[in-house]
């Protein structure tokens, strides 16, 4: 037999219970032995009643059968068999559904059992147990896998086709170059298969949990670096006009922006294409990198396509933009779906013939009507809020142009050494001096008078506020606020105080006439949802309150928080929460009130959601992680990392012998 017989390959699996492992992925014998059980079920010690405790109710002994009798229950007569262990001690096994254990457990005979018991007024009771002639069918003396279910499997089911394909298809050969095992004291894989299902030990389970989780981690790192292209750098110096932009700002970069501006323009002024992540906290500056980078490009003669997730976003980037670039000579326009008719006409007349620097719009830019003279280089901002086909699609537009994805959402180093291997990443971590630590406050549903009067206070000293709800009206579900409704209910909290309602459902000119009164302070707090997570940037604003706090994740909670803080005045959050909170929710609250650092925000944020959530669909194309969990085992993905970085420097077609298994691995 080999790796891709099918699972209906094993004796007593037809194709009826073969649709059941499919369910679960698994299709072929191979696919069964990379099927990681979920836990053991440690029977190795004999366990009789007298060893059981509250914490560890579990049983695996031998029992000799005393009686039959029945008791009533709610389905009739239910059958009771009443045995002991060696010991002596008690047992009653409660068989429900189970009649037929009448005739196979007779008096006097022995049996061995695995259950889970119950002690009330000294007796014990069991109706979850299993019943084997001998030790060996209980499995007493030995280590069991847990595996997923699905359907009617059973885990029965699931160690026999186990067994069976590890027998079959057993010695499973090397992944790894031979050097390898011994370096980095790793098991051989045909003993880490056999031992991820039936380990003689926990200890020696984790071994081999730890040799499977590496391959699959260095094989993720290759594959990204082997795509990887290598950038041949030199040293690079701005350009006229990003000097006359860097002397005309009324404040220095910081020095995380300098550094990360010089990564940035390296790689533009490289033979290569880059391909670069810049990430940092909310406010710390990203934009500003993005658009000296820009100036930078363009006067290479190069044009610049900078995209960002929504309109409203794109409206704000380019009104900055403009404010800023425009004075140095710089060509702006602005594209989004809602440009129309004769003007957007003559916006693609101005980008096909060069006549335009820098483009900034939304997903339009990769419409199929959209053309460039000579497209150098593409800003995508909150990069993942778009999916690789639209990064791919903006890319097409020129001929293999540099790209810098934004993300305002930091990313967990093992995120970013696995899930965008195939990225350099440039991170600022300062943020401009002056800015004062936002304080949080965490808000019981019924104690916000407190929090109004301390609202109220600021807007007395001429601060501005934002409140944000989950919806945007009252859909039947009375137990969450809409913006609608509380409009009219904080107009009576703050009587006269100027205020506008914002949400998704407004035309994009009555959003920006909103923010534009708002930046101006015609209006003092704005009444809102998510629409205002990021790009805002009001510096009199002091106080958000982000009512149903629960129900919005880290990353959400976060951005959103950043909307206040972006001065030197002191600025609050006021986080409001419900009754009856999940461990995940009580998690993400008590994460936002200990810190406003949104590195580590992103750290407990992957610990809370894992990777898949947070990488959306960036894994596509990418191997899929079975054993290896980049949450629990960083360290892991360091060292995997470090090795394909060796890997790749000494030997990057991996053409060597001793690279073969890695190659094959690979399919290169």
């Amino acid at each position: 037999m080999n790796v891709t017989d099918r699972i209906t390959a094993v004796p007593g699996i037809g194709a009826k219970t073969a649709q059941e492992f499919e369910r679960l992925g698994i299709h072929t014998l191979m696919d069964m032995i990379l099927s990681a059980p979920r836990g053991y079920d440690d029977r190795r010690d004999e366990r009789t009643l007298r060893d059981t405790s509250q914490e560890d109710p579990t049983i695996s002994c031998r029992i000799t059968v005393l009686s039959h009798s029945e008791f009533p229950s709610k389905r009739g007569r239910t059958l009771k068999v009443s045995v002991e262990d060696d010991d002596g001690t008690p047992l009653e096994l409660l068989c429900f559904n189970r009649p037929f254990l009448k005739g196979q457990l007779r008096i006097g005979t022995s049996w061995y059992i695995v259950a889970t018991v119950q002690r009330y007024k000294g007796r014990y009771s069991t109706a979850s147990f299993e019943i084997k002639r001998t030790k060996e069918e209980a499995g007493i003396g030995s280590i069991l896998p847990v595996y997923p279910l699905s359907g009617e499997l059973t885990e029965k089911t699931m160690r026999k086709a186990s067994a069976f394909a590890l027998s079959v298809l057993s010695p499973l050969p090397d992944e790894l170059p031979y050097a390898l095992y011994d370096r980095l004291s790793l098991m051989h894989h045909c003993d880490a298969y056999k031992a991820i299902h039936y380990p003689k030990t926990l200890e020696e389970a984790a071994e081999a949990k730890k040799t499977l989780a590496f391959t699959e981690l260095l094989l993720l790192e290759l594959k990204a670096l082997r795509d990887k292209k290598p950038i041949e750098k030199r040293k690079s110096k701005p350009s006229k006009r990003e000097i006359t932009l860097l002397k005309s700002l009324p404040f220095q970069l910081t020095p995380d922006q300098e550094r990360c501006l010089e990564e940035i323009r390296e790689d533009l002024d490289a033979e290569n294409a880059m391909s670069r992540l810049l990430q940092g906290d909310v406010g710390s500056g990203k934009t500003l990198v993005a658009w000296l980078s820009a100036v930078h490009m363009i006067d290479s003669g190069g044009q610049v396509a900078f995209m960002a997730p929504t309109e409203l976003l794109a409206r704000q980037h380019a009104e900055g933009a403009a404010e800023l670039l425009s004075p140095i000579g710089i060509r702006i326009a602005f594209l989004t779906g809602n440009v129309k008719g004769e003007g957007r006409k003559l916006l693609l007349k101005s980008l096909k013939d060069g006549d335009t620097d820098l483009v900034i719009g939304t997903h339009a830019l990769f419409s199929e009507d959209v053309e460039f003279r000579n497209l150098k280089y593409a800003i995508i901002d909150e990069q993942h809020r778009f999916g690789v086909q639209q990064r791919d699609a903006l890319r097409r537009k020129g001929i293999n142009p540099n790209v810098l994805s934004m993300s305002a959402t930091p990313i967990p180093r093992t995120l970013a050494l696995t899930f965008f291997a195939d990225l350099d990443v440039s991170t600022i971590r300062t943020m401009p001096s002056g800015r004062i630590p936002i304080k949080t406050y965490l808000v019981k549903e019924d104690s916000r008078e407190k929090m109004f009067s301390a609202i109220n206070v600021e807007f007395m000293r001429g601060h501005q506020a934002y409140f944000v709800y989950p919806r945007i009206d009252d859909e039947g579900e009375s137990d969450l606020k809409d913006v609608t409704t509380m409009y009219e209910k904080l107009k009576d909290i703050f009587p006269g105080v100027p205020s506008a309602l914002i949400h998704s459902k407004l035309p994009e000119e009555e959003k920006m006439s909103i923010l534009r009164s708002f930046r101006e302070k015609r209006i003092k707090y704005l009444v809102a949802t998510s629409v205002v997570e990021v790009g805002i940037d009001i510096p009199d604003a002091t106080c958000i309150v982000i009512e149903h706090a629960d129900r919005f994740g880290l990353a959400a909670l976060h951005q959103l928080r950043g909307r206040v803080g972006r001065s030197t005045l002191p600025s609050y959050c006021f986080l409001v929460f419900g009754k009856n909170l999940s461990e995940d929710a009580k998690a993400r609250l008590r994460v936002m009130h200990e810190t406003t650092d949104g590195f580590r925000i992103a750290e407990k944020d992957l610990e809370i959601r894992g990777p898949g959530e947070m990488t959306g669909d960036k894994q596509s194309g990418f191997l899929k992680l079975r054993f290896a969990s980049i949450t629990e085992s960083p360290e892991l993905v360091e060292k995997a990392r470090e090795e394909a970085e060796r890997i790749i420097k000494e030997d990057r077609g991996l053409i060597k012998a001793e690279n073969a298994v890695l190659r094959n691995a690979l399919r290169i």
